[in-house]
């Protein structure tokens, strides 16, 4: 269950940092917050 949470994280990360320098500075910021948020989701249901 731990790498699932991992591997979108890393997919989120991935696309943001597309977004980012595909100019889309506004979505890639906003897909790059999710990344924190996926992981902290995934450490509260590891309990």
């Amino acid at each position: 269950m731990k790498n699932i949470f991992i591997a979108a994280a890393g997919i989120a990360f991935l696309l943001a940092v597309y977004l980012w320098f595909t100019g889309q500075k506004d979505a890639g910021v906003f897909v790059g917050l999710w990344v924190p948020s996926i992981l902290s989701l995934g450490a509260l249901l590891r309990k």
